[in-house]
């Protein structure tokens, strides 16, 4: 046999080792994280909505960056940001009525601001590679924050699973190890301004992510978190989102899991862990718990699953294409329940022109099975909110909020990822401030516009919709 097959088949047996390895093998402790169930306290519904009033004018309104300065600027012993996208500011614009925000600078000058009142404090943000395009820029805010005695933690993607396996593996066993410098870009940025290494395009294919949007502090005697759907740079500040601040021990159980996350990354957190409760209130109302990665996805489909005919489903979110996701709604529609989904139309990501895929297409399987569906009518903007509400009949709704979309990478141990899962009576303020949301969003008012029919953005290429199938399935995809 000659050598060349021999050296040829084992390079496949290697290739197709790592791909089965990487897309299935143990996660950290930090991640998939299934939370016990605790007491709320202190909480809060955060939103940010932008709308067109009766004159066609952009409006928002907007709460979630707002708290969490203000929580950042009243902590003394320890933040932690966990922020998917926070980078540099993409331009200058600051006109209130383009509902443009700043949002990036805010956060870096929050930051900054509180190491300087208290020198003593330990701020730790951890970030996706994303954002400085995988190595190839160096970011002003990054290096102002360390400068400051802020640490910055780039989030070691390969401790995850791989979502684009064909092509990780190639990645693993032979790009991941060129070497590159941020001074030495050739071509251009794919995801914004400047110039990057081939490297950055090569490590960008990987399509995998730290997509969590978090912030745990230590506020008075208590520790808070906010958990949420809405990024820390200037281009999303527009967007509509939903948070969920939390005190008491699910913050405590957030903050674990950021620890475990920063330390793989190479920055170990040095404040003491605090201890949670280990009390299980499974039986209590209102009650809530912190869900990572699959957990979501498990707790997503239970929710769905165990949807009465008295009942309602609420879904309101970015991206919709998981198709256990789609089937299982499907199925919660044949049960009588009754089921009413809003989509982004899917115009655009990261400033890049889209073609609907994946909502447009995924929307045809809700149609047929007779569901409502609606879509986000978006002027600039995306509906970036992710959010499954189970309501009506005579048990405990349920609220289900965070940073993942229902793909199959945000749900299927691939994506980091952060949920909380709420759980309360039907006159729970938190329950009745989503509701009137999701029926503000859905039917409009006299004066703000959200959403449109679903004549507006329905596809039925039969191209396009197995061209989505194939991406979702194959990982070959940015959602």
């Amino acid at each position: 046999m000659s050598i060349w097959v021999v050296l040829t088949g084992a390079a496949l047996a290697l290739y197709v080792a790592t791909v089965w390895w990487h897309s299935r093998k143990p996660l950290p402790s930090g991640l998939s994280v299934e939370g016990k169930w605790r007491s709320p306290v202190a909480s809060q519904l955060l939103l940010d909505e932008t709308f067109v009033d009766a004159d066609g004018q952009r409006h928002c309104r907007q709460q979630i960056f707002d708290e969490m300065l203000r929580l950042i600027g009243q902590a003394k012993k320890l933040v932690v940001l966990d922020m998917f996208q926070f980078n540099d500011p993409a331009d200058d614009r600051h006109d209130c009525h383009d509902c443009h925000r700043q949002i990036s600078v805010a956060m870096r000058d929050a930051l900054l601001n509180r190491k300087h009142q208290r020198p003593d404090i330990e701020i730790v943000v951890i970030t996706d590679p994303i954002n400085a395009v995988y190595g190839g820029l160096e970011l002003s805010h990054h290096q102002a924050l360390e400068a400051a005695g802020i640490r910055v933690a780039t989030t070691d993607l390969t401790i995850g699973r791989d979502p684009n396996p064909s092509w990780t593996a190639l990645w693993r066993l032979s790009f991941r190890w060129l070497r590159h410098s941020p001074r030495a870009g050739w071509l251009p940025n794919p995801i914004g301004q400047g110039k990057v290494g081939l490297r950055s395009y090569l490590t960008l294919l990987n399509l995998n992510a730290n997509h969590r949007k978090t912030l745990v502090v230590d506020e008075g005697d208590r520790w808070t978190a906010v958990v949420s759907s809405a990024n820390a740079d200037d281009g999303s500040s527009d967007y509509r989102d939903v948070a969920l601040r939390v005190s008491g021990d699910t913050a405590i159980d957030l903050l674990a899991s950021e620890c475990e996350i920063a330390a793989l990354s190479g920055v170990p957190i040095a404040h003491v862990q605090p201890t949670a409760a280990t009390s299980d209130k499974s039986g209590d109302t209102p009650r809530l718990r912190l869900l990572s990665e699959g957990a979501i996805k498990r707790a997503s489909l239970a929710i769905i699953d165990d949807a009465h005919a008295d009942e309602r489903l609420d879904i309101e979110i970015l991206y919709l294409s998981h198709r256990r996701v789609i089937a299982a709604v499907v199925r919660a529609a044949a049960r009588g329940v009754k089921v009413r989904v809003l989509l982004d139309p899917n115009h655009h990501a990261f400033g890049v022109s889209g073609s609907g895929i994946p909502n447009r297409q995924a929307a045809n399987d809700l149609i047929n099975a007779d569901i409502q569906l609606r879509w986000s009518d978006t002027r600039g903007e995306q509906a970036h909110g992710k959010v499954l509400l189970r309501h009506a009949g005579k048990r405990p709704a349920h609220l289900l909020l965070g940073s993942a979309n229902y793909t199959r990478r945000s749900l299927n141990d691939l994506n980091f990822e952060a949920n909380l899962e709420w759980v309360a009576d039907s006159d729970d303020e938190i329950i009745h401030e989503a509701r009137a949301a999701f029926e503000r969003h859905w039917h409009n008012t006299d004066t703000e516009h959200y959403s449109t029919g679903p004549e507006a953005y329905l596809d039925a290429s039969r191209w396009r919709y197995w061209q989505y199938r194939l991406m979702e399935a194959s990982g070959w995809c940015t959602f």
